[in-house]
């Protein structure tokens, strides 16, 4: 795949001085790669919004609501309009996998009709970086979402490209899913015919979020609810069924 090939969507919200400068570097990268952004914030401050403002190729869009899942729908709408066959979904705060792995992901991802959704995936070594609470929730998760995608692979790193097809896909999606909203699109794009696969790289955990407390626990097992959540609203919903048709009427 090339830069041509896609756009990308991406979340910020800068709570403090930290993830104001993550957010810089990463959308200025972004800027410089050539590729188009399209930003949905949800509450940065005045000066980190101007600065989005500037980056040449990158456009902030509006949000109606408020929360995770609205930031998500206004992005990917963002992104869908733009035309490009797929979008790259990242957190703006993923200033190290920007800077270091993105181009390469890019490179060594698939292009073509039948992908769905390729994920960036963490090595088991990259993986054993990360806090063991995190890894046991995003194990068990990562088993449960490949008997669906019928792909083994790590899903909970982040960032992943998705065939713009699928991008509607997102307006069934209700504010209370939060990060499920990810593995929703990831059950969707198999159980409407397409493939999913990942790249797999070497992405460690950055040195200060390699500790973990009371709230990153609980913080993850909400992720790991959530997520469950959207692979079950992916399993029972009823739109999966119109690319396999259209595919099965083909091959008569």
């Amino acid at each position: 795949m090339t830069g041509a090939d896609l756009c990308v969507c991406t979340i910020s919200l800068a709570r403090d001085e930290p993830e104001a400068e993550l957010i810089r570097r990463a959308l200025q990268r972004l800027s410089a790669m050539g590729v188009r952004v399209v930003v949905a914030d949800g509450g940065s401050p005045p000066a980190v919004l101007e600065f989005i403002r500037n980056l040449r190729g990158v456009s902030l869009v509006p949000i109606e609501g408020r929360g995770l899942v609205a930031q998500i729908k206004a992005a990917l709408a963002g992104a869908t309009a733009l035309g490009t066959k797929f979008v790259l979904y990242t957190e703006a705060d993923k200033a190290l996998f920007v800077e270091q792995h993105l181009a390469d992901f890019i490179e060594r991802a698939p292009a073509d009709e039948d992908l769905g959704v390729v994920v960036a995936a963490r090595t088991p070594e990259s993986f054993a970086t990360f806090p063991p609470f995190q890894r046991f929730t995003e194990a068990a998760l990562a088993h449960l979402t490949a008997e669906i995608t019928k792909c083994p692979a790590d899903y909970s790193y982040g960032p992943f490209l998705m065939n713009s097809a699928l991008t509607g896909r997102i307006n069934e999606v209700g504010d209370a899913l939060g990060w499920g909203w990810r593995h929703f699109m990831f059950g969707i794009a198999a159980r409407s015919g397409y493939r999913v696969t990942h790249v797999a790289g070497h992405y460690e955990c950055p040195f200060d979020q390699r500790a973990e407390g009371e709230r990153d626990r609980v913080h993850r097992l909400r992720q790991l609810s959530q997520s469950v959540e959207g692979l079950v609203l992916a399993m029972t919903s009823d739109g999966d069924v119109q690319r396999k048709q259209h595919k099965a009427d083909a091959t008569k």
